[in-house]
């Protein structure tokens, strides 16, 4: 198995050379999926330098952070089930997967402090995948502006997995726009500024289209 520096090292000059092509200085989080690793390679990309690691299971997340005392950010990248927010939601600093009124209403009740959160958009419109359509996350967000516990700082989707490259960044060019018209709503807890898109596989389109964080699982660890 690679050394995560070395896999960082070359994710991390794609990623210069994708804001290159796109003429763009913007800041990309690169977000280390730690999700199907050990505790043992986890602490390796923190050594690595990487400070924000994804999980996608409460059981996950806890034996994590249990063993895990560095000054990390934590990302929830899975779907939470409602009756799960209260293991989770006082531990993590993003939640990714923000998707329909009750979840949102179960953070609002049990947060301890206010939970930056990514609104899950289903932009490709695939069954398999999880989220809401772009006039559902509109509608949704206007549902939103009493919670004090949720601020929505951005949006998040999954491309196709697919070789033609056309639909992957047709699917990002899509979110973009629907972040660019979430933010104009200039609802207080929305500044949604935010984009999480990308993974292993894509993370360069993601970053040509604007993505600020990426979500790299078996490219950095394996």
């Amino acid at each position: 198995m690679a050394k995560i520096e070395e896999n960082l090292l070359n994710i991390q000059k794609q990623i210069v050379n994708a804001k290159q092509r796109a003429n763009t200085d913007q800041t990309v989080n690169i977000i280390a999926v730690t999700k199907e690793v050990d505790i043992a390679r986890t602490k390796e990309a923190i050594e690595a330098g990487l400070t924000n690691l994804g999980e996608n299971r409460p059981e996950g997340l806890m034996n994590k952070l249990q063993s895990i005392n560095s000054n990390v950010s934590w990302h929830y990248i899975g779907s939470l089930q409602t009756r799960k927010v209260k293991q989770v939601i006082n531990d993590i600093d993003y939640l990714h997967s923000l998707d329909r009124l009750s979840l949102a209403e179960e953070i609002e009740k049990r947060a301890t402090k206010a939970v930056k959160c990514f609104i899950q958009v289903n932009v490709s419109g695939e069954e398999s995948k999880h989220g809401l359509t772009k006039q559902q996350a509109l509608d949704f967000v206007k549902q939103l502006e009493q919670f004090s516990k949720i601020i929505v700082v951005g949006l998040m989707t999954m491309a196709p997995f697919t070789e033609d490259e056309t639909v992957i960044r047709q699917v990002f060019k899509q979110l973009k726009q629907l972040q660019q018209e979430m933010s104009q709503l200039n609802i207080p807890n929305v500044p949604c500024t935010e984009l999480s898109m990308g993974m292993s596989n894509d993370y360069e389109i993601a970053v040509e289209e604007g993505a600020t964080f990426v979500r790299i699982g078996t490219a950095l660890v394996g």
